[in-house]
């Protein structure tokens, strides 16, 4: 069922892999977001094979981000952030615009985040020293960065003098404006959904990450409607996508029927 659609995928995951080696397209950038949602199943790759491997005996949680093995972990789960940093890199140098850096910054930012994450995780999690610390400072930023981004650069939205408050002048799915101010509120909360794992009491760590997971998940789902939004959008206004192209000169329907009329007698004549 559904061959073409499987090919599809396959053929877009294989082009990530290949990411900097290729011009990046539409579909390129945006199916590396979709895997930049997708860290705490990466993540636990490692985890799957090491529990397995070790029979599901009652030490399994030696096998998470504890173990001597948390850089495996951690390459796993910032792979897509990497990508998404390359096809940055290589659209800037295709480019040279500068926004591509930008952008690549705010993945850079996110590897960073991570790295301090799991490195906390790795000491502990009732440790609260300096990386604990970095952890909450660096996530922070990554959080700000990522939350702009989405709302300035991806959704083109919270802007001024526009026909609904906050949002652009040209909206697609009109008879929904509420589910745009929905949107911006929950995908800002829920960029920092990371604070869930500050508390020292409450539901354990594993339970936790897969809570951020699926809200993350969530987050992502609604991200999708409104950055396909704005793209097709922008590609309207470049004429990338359209029915008609608008002349540059007004145009007379009266002195075109006479026009008309004046060819038709011309030609007329010509044929007398």
């Amino acid at each position: 069922l559904f061959r073409n659609s499987r090919y599809w995928l396959l053929r877009n995951f294989v082009r990530l892999l290949l990411s900097g080696t290729r011009r990046v397209e539409f579909a390129d950038f945006w199916m590396g977001d979709q895997f930049c949602s997708l860290v705490f199943t990466l993540s636990n790759l490692y985890l799957i094979g090491c529990v397995y491997n070790r029979g599901f005996d009652e030490n399994w949680r030696k096998c998470g981000a504890s173990s001597s093995y948390w850089p495996v972990i951690f390459i796993l789960a910032v792979l897509p952030l990497i990508v998404r940093l390359v096809q940055s890199i290589k659209r800037y140098a295709d480019s040279k615009l500068i926004t591509h850096l930008i952008n690549g910054g705010k993945y850079g930012s996110g590897i960073i985040s991570y790295f301090f994450y799991y490195m906390w995780r790795h000491q502990g999690i009732n440790h609260r020293g300096a990386l604990f610390v970095l952890w909450c400072l660096f996530n922070a930023n990554y959080s700000i960065y990522a939350s702009c981004w989405d709302l300035f650069m991806d959704w083109s939205l919270l802007r001024v003098h526009t026909r609904y408050p906050f949002l652009r002048e040209e909206v697609v799915y009109t008879n929904h404006i509420p589910l745009y101010y929905f949107a911006i509120i929950s995908n800002v909360l829920l960029r920092f959904m990371w604070v869930i794992y500050i508390p020292q009491g409450g539901p354990n760590i594993q339970l936790r990450t897969f809570i951020a997971a699926v809200f993350e998940m969530l987050r992502r789902w609604q991200w999708n409607f409104y950055r396909l939004e704005n793209e097709h959008l922008g590609n309207m206004d470049q004429y990338r996508v359209t029915r008609e192209v608008p002349l540059p000169y007004s145009f007379d329907d009266a002195s075109h029927e006479e026009d008309g009329d004046d060819d038709g007698d011309d030609a007329h004549l010509k044929r007398r």
